[in-house]
């Protein structure tokens, strides 16, 4: 990702990486951080968070991952930010990244345990691209098994930027994704 873009998208300063990504094992113990997490957002939120779900590699058995847990949270408007930032921000939530070209994407960073908290519109396709790629990665271990070996060979490269290192697994993903599609599961 181009570091123009990353300033333009950031809230406070963007954070330089310098080095590889570290993954672990999956941790039996993420989807209970999970439910402790959509627990505070739903009490934050009430009735404005429509969906909260745990996606990204943790939410994944048996894959590595980085030890930050990935949530989708879906609202009415992801663009409203007046209607769920405040509520997150006072329940521990930092707002980091802000793309109004991109599905009105919002990313939220928590801590205790790490986690980036992703914000959608209800009906979002990219939500639903998430949550089908979850889903597949579950069931399909053959998948499952090739994101891992490339998410483990990307790993080992130095990355300027965290965000680089996720956008290089952008062919392996498509590649994954075009079977979920060739399977129904997704639209095209």
């Amino acid at each position: 990702m181009a570091e123009d873009y990353l300033k333009q998208v950031t809230v406070g300063e963007v954070e330089a990486h310098g080095g590889t990504i570290r993954l672990c094992p999956y941790d039996p113990r993420w989807p209970e951080q999970f439910r402790r997490g959509a627990e505070k957002i739903r009490a934050a939120l009430g009735d404005r968070a429509l969906a909260v779900e745990h996606v990204g590699s943790t939410s994944v058995p048996g894959l590595c991952a980085k030890p930050i847990l990935d949530i989708l949270l879906l609202t009415a408007d992801a663009g409203r930010e007046p209607d769920y930032v405040p509520a997150l921000t006072a329940a521990g939530y930092a707002l980091r990244i802000r793309e109004p070209d991109w599905f009105q994407h919002r990313m939220l960073r928590g801590t205790d345990p790490a986690v980036n908290l992703h914000v959608f519109s209800a009906g979002c396709p990219e939500a639903a691209r998430m949550l089908a790629f979850r889903d597949w990665l579950r069931t399909c271990r053959a998948d499952r098994d090739r994101y891992a070996a490339e998410k483990r060979r990307l790993a080992e490269r130095q990355w300027a930027y965290v965000q680089d290192y996720a956008d290089a697994k952008t062919a392996v993903v498509a590649e994954i994704l075009e079977r979920i599609r060739q399977a129904g599961l997704l639209p095209n």
